[in-house]
């Protein structure tokens, strides 16, 4: 492709949304720039701090702990505060929290104040998902939804091999400067971003049929657990990644620095190939594209079994890394194609949640599996995870419909008001969001 073309199509992926998402975006990447300690914590735990690896994987799960916790809290406080109060909070409490970590020395502080960091810094999560669904058109979404992705990667990539230089001068400037950086993003949404919170509009037949959306209205909806239940799968195979495999090469022999070059594949790859690949996608058949990333991460997982190099890891991570582009916008706009306007940060506290459980589990499967029966037995179970989720994938959305409004929950979700009636047909696109949840007129307000 000539020079021309590449700025064309770098032109057409991120033409057409609104300001405010490109300050969302902003705040999105200066945060993952900053995003210092998730790298350093085990080494600075055991190295810095001489703690036993015992201790810092006891920290490490307390902090997912804190983000399961968080998930459903922020969706909460996102539907009732609003976008922008939720994220302020979050953004604030974690720059404090991720500074006050850096000086405690006493093992039950820093393991108390690592689960308040693993709170406060997922808690943004569900209000940041549920505010880029209020202010882009769902035609765009899964464009937005990929380079909100790209930025998280980018950050992350540059983050990464900055934390080992800071690491190396002083630990605690990592948390310091990720506090700061924090607290830039919080300045950012003050200033630029507005609140984007739909306004219930109870005059209208909509608004008055409209019931509230409580986390009972979500786990009731059917459909929606449904694909809770299936990120929960795919994250779970996307966790080994940081557990599994790295953890298998070392059994095989070979070196931090071998597993350091293969993993760098997947950061290269994604910000390389998100935008492209996005632009293939955005008109896709979501189905297909699901089904089709879930059997790409299982089995490209399951190439690991086979790999005896440096080389073929960093193939194996090739092909999940793939599917990993494909499935994160795509899974983010069904989510927000199934979530009512008003409870978009409950679904999206839900689906966060997915993740943030994964991470909890994914240590302890690996764990367990290569112990018991060796690594071989690790990446087998990966390909039938991921066949498991195309699979379900492929039967949850037989009936959805082709456009990207959003759309009603299934009947089997709750019951009418009258006790009795099922959930109405899909309204037109521009009426869906408003229906949503009238299915669920029982619903108390948590």
């Amino acid at each position: 492709m000539s020079v021309t073309g590449v700025r064309r199509a770098v032109r057409e992926s991120v033409s057409g949304l609104p300001r405010e998402f490109w300050w969302l975006w902003t705040s999105t990447l200066v945060n993952r720039l900053g995003a210092f300690v998730a790298t350093f914590m085990a080494l600075y735990l055991t190295i810095d701090r001489g703690y036993s690896a015992s201790y810092a994987g006891l920290v490490a799960a307390l902090h997912g702990l804190g983000g399961v916790v968080s998930s459903l809290g922020g969706g909460v406080m996102a539907d009732r505060l609003g976008r922008r109060p939720t994220l302020l909070v979050a953004q604030v409490s974690t720059a404090l929290s991720v500074a006050l970590l850096g000086f405690v020395r006493d093992p039950v502080a820093i393991a108390a104040v690592a689960f308040l960091v693993g709170m406060a810094s997922n808690a943004s999560r569900p209000a940041v998902q549920a505010m880029m669904a209020d202010i882009v058109r769902p035609e765009d979404r899964v464009r937005a939804f990929s380079l909100n992705y790209w930025a998280i990667n980018l950050g992350f990539a540059v983050s990464s091999m900055a934390a080992g230089f800071i690491a190396e001068v002083s630990y605690l400037a990592g948390f310091l400067i990720e506090a700061g950086m924090t607290l830039v993003c919080a300045v950012v949404v003050f200033v630029k971003l507005p609140e984007s919170r739909p306004k219930e509009d109870v005059g209208s037949a909509e608004g008055a049929a409209e019931a509230p959306v409580s986390l009972g209205t979500v786990l009731r909806d059917g459909r929606y657990m449904g694909v809770v239940g299936l990120s929960f799968l795919i994250a779970l195979i996307f966790q080994q990644a940081y557990v599994g495999l790295p953890v298998a090469m070392g059994e095989a022999g070979f070196t931090p620095a071998d597993f350091g070059m293969a993993i760098a594949v997947n950061g290269v790859l994604i910000v390389v190939l998100q935008i492209p690949v996005t632009r293939f996608i955005e008109r896709r058949d979501p189905r297909l594209l699901l089904v089709g990333s879930a059997l790409l991460a299982g089995y490209g997982f399951g190439l690991t079994a086979f790999a005896g190099s440096v080389a073929v890891f960093a193939l194996t991570v090739c092909v999940w890394t793939l599917a990993e582009v494909v499935n994160a916008p795509t899974q983010t706009g069904l989510v927000v194609r199934l979530s009512p306007v008003h409870g978009r940060g409950r679904y999206q506290g839900m689906y966060t949640m997915s993740w943030a459980v994964a991470s909890l589990v994914a240590p302890l499967m690996s764990g367990v599996v290569i112990d018991r029966w060796g690594s071989e037995w690790l990446w087998g179970v990966c390909a039938v995870v991921g066949t498991v989720a195309a699979a379900g994938y492929w039967r949850l959305m037989r009936g959805l419909p082709d456009d990207t409004a959003e759309v009603v929950p299934d009947a089997t979700a709750g019951a009418a008001p009258d006790g009795g009636a099922e959930a109405p047909a899909p309204a037109p696109a521009n009426a869906r969001a408003e229906v949503k949840a009238k299915a669920e007129a029982e619903a108390t307000g948590v």
